[in-house]
């Protein structure tokens, strides 16, 4: 049953670190785990296009308030900004809103958007639901990583594809992928693609 859990997960506390960095007592986690929970989805929400690899979640005080401080990385800064801080600030309010506490949002641009699992993934979603091949869209997604210095990447794909009758799954891979080795740094992502003959699934695995 090993290959049915999720990598990252597997991997924290060995090679990959907590995107939720804070401490509290016992009574208060699982109502904070459901807070962070919130606010990754308005976040999703608010950005629907935009390609965030990453959402890093740090809880502070101050004196006695709280205060929350979000890193996103991004290879689209531009977008997340807006025009005049226009789109964050928008962000900032409503996840005040949301929560009841004071925000502060930090940006960060990433560069090697064919090395992250999850960049790839949005990637591939984007184009299936714009009506794109999908033996097409893997291959170049596959190629694209390959060039980028990666040492493996395996794509795993399910639901109708090509719009056939029947749901069923194709993958494809080049290079090392080790799934059992707990030390080998692989990325995994997830994402969804919201097609005319329905949901497509696109699982992307970086070595």
């Amino acid at each position: 049953m090993g290959q049915k859990s999720n990598p990252n997960g597997l991997r924290l506390g060995i090679i990959r670190t907590w995107e939720s960095k804070w401490y509290d007592v016992d009574k208060k986690v699982p109502f904070l785990v459901g807070e962070d929970f919130k606010i990754r989805t308005l976040i999703k929400n608010h950005y629907p296009k935009s390609t965030i690899s990453q959402i890093e979640i740090k809880r502070l005080k101050k004196s006695n308030d709280e205060f929350i401080e979000i890193d996103l990385y991004t290879s689209k800064i531009g977008i997340i900004q807006g025009p005049e801080n226009k789109n964050k600030n928008s962000l900032i309010n409503k996840i005040e809103k949301l929560i009841n506490k004071k925000v502060q949002i930090n940006i960060f641009e990433v560069k090697a958007i064919n090395k992250i699992a999850v960049l790839v993934a949005q990637n591939i979603a984007m184009q299936l639901q714009q009506r794109a091949f999908y033996k097409a869209v893997l291959k170049s997604a596959i190629q694209k990583a390959l060039k980028s210095g990666i040492k493996g990447i395996k794509i795993i794909i399910t639901g109708r594809l090509g719009g056939a009758e029947k749901a069923r799954r194709d993958s494809i891979s080049m290079g090392v992928v080790p799934l059992n080795t707990l030390r080998a740094d692989i990325d995994y992502a997830f994402e969804e693609a919201h097609t005319t003959y329905g949901v497509l699934g696109v699982k992307v695995i970086i070595n």
